[in-house]
């Protein structure tokens, strides 16, 4: 059963009147364009006064005040060139105080080595220096095979036990 008009949507490339190859959605096109003659045209309507005019409903959401100045600050933002916050105030008031922070601990390091005078800083080097001798030893016992730990432990172990029973 075929309207007036149409053509058959039967294949996928259609020859065109000047031989070229045209898609299906050009077909698509021309048989919307011949369902749109049965449809009320605009010159129609204006002529008989009977006929009832179509009025554009309204959009619930487009309509709320909500909206409208959600839309107003938006549109104020984008001129202004400021984008979308994509954090939270509070982090980003979090950031700034951890930021604040670690530029008041800088500058209260660089004012106390200056503040050190010559001699300070000569004593602070030895004690590094002597850190530094102290720290190798125990690096040592740490390197030590398991089995001389456990031995170390066992011994101390056997001498509280018999502590004990001399009480």
């Amino acid at each position: 059963m075929q309207t007036q008009g149409c053509v058959p949507l039967e294949p996928l490339v259609c020859l065109t009147q000047g031989g070229a190859r045209a898609s299906m959605y050009s077909e698509i096109q021309r048989e919307r364009a011949d369902i749109g003659g049965l449809m009320a045209r605009p010159e129609y309507r204006e002529w008989n006064p009977e006929l009832i005019k179509p009025k554009k409903l309204p959009n619930p959401v487009k309509a709320s005040r909500s909206h409208q100045e959600l839309h107003r600050e938006l549109l104020m933002n984008h001129r202004r060139g400021l984008g979308i916050d994509s954090k939270p105030e509070l982090q980003r008031v979090l950031e700034h105080r951890r930021r604040n922070q670690l530029i008041k601990k800088k500058k209260e390091e660089l004012e106390a080595k200056r503040l050190q005078c010559p001699f300070e800083q000569e004593l602070l080097r030895r004690q590094q220096r002597l850190n530094q001798l102290e720290k190798p030893p125990e690096k040592e016992e740490d390197h030590a095979p398991e089995f001389m730990k456990v031995r170390e432990n066992l011994r101390r172990i056997a001498t509280l036990t018999s502590e004990e029973r001399a009480l």
